[in-house]
């Protein structure tokens, strides 16, 4: 069940595919003071969008933003390997916790635990997905290690929780705005 109204959706998934073409990177808005928001994307479009097609749609534009921007913008090609697939359980694990705290969510102050200890984990479990598949299986780092894979998960943690936590928290006071605005509107409609 979703939040939202089917035109209500359409309007958010078009706003986050709009986010995510302007923060991927160097693809065609060059906003560099904005960090990717690829991550909090895909939580979103799974907490508020009720159909299960709109992963894929979100997974293909972001390959889609990738290819363009190393085939046609000219953007290094490092990131694009054989460890590119586990974007897939990455962005999967993202929209997963989404759909589960969508599923737990009820407005009022314990969602916001709630939504912490999510990030908390799905930045874990992404991290291990992305980062830890590209260490692993890209191809780029000779003879790697656990001790050094670990060092690596442990210094890119905080980032990629910042990151997923600033975009959570603006979409967060923006649904508690629009929360309150629809409450104060069918009060008034009550008087």
């Amino acid at each position: 069940m979703s939040l939202l109204s089917q035109s209500q959706q359409l309007i958010v998934a078009a706003l986050l595919a709009l986010l995510l073409v302007m923060t991927r990177g160097h693809h065609f808005a060059d906003i560099n003071v904005l960090p990717s928001a690829s991550w909090a994307v895909f939580l979103l479009a799974g907490f508020y969008l009720a159909s299960k097609l709109w992963f894929p749609a979100f997974l293909g534009l972001a390959v889609v933003l990738d290819l363009m921007s190393v085939y046609i913008g000219g953007a290094s090609n490092f990131c694009v390997s054989p460890a590119y697939g586990f974007m897939l359980p990455a962005y999967g694990s993202l929209w997963l916790a989404g759909r589960w705290f969508q599923s737990k969510y009820q407005f009022n102050w314990t969602a916001l635990f709630t939504l912490a200890m999510t990030l908390v984990t799905v930045t874990a479990v992404a991290g291990l997905f992305s980062g830890g598949g590209f260490y692993w299986f890209s191809g780029r780092y000779v003879d790697p290690t656990m001790a050094e894979y670990l060092t690596r998960f442990v210094q890119s943690y905080p980032g990629n929780l910042s990151k997923l936590s600033f975009y959570i928290a603006a979409a967060a006071v923006i649904h508690i705005s629009f929360r309150f605005a629809n409450l104060s509107q069918r009060s008034n409609q009550l008087r």
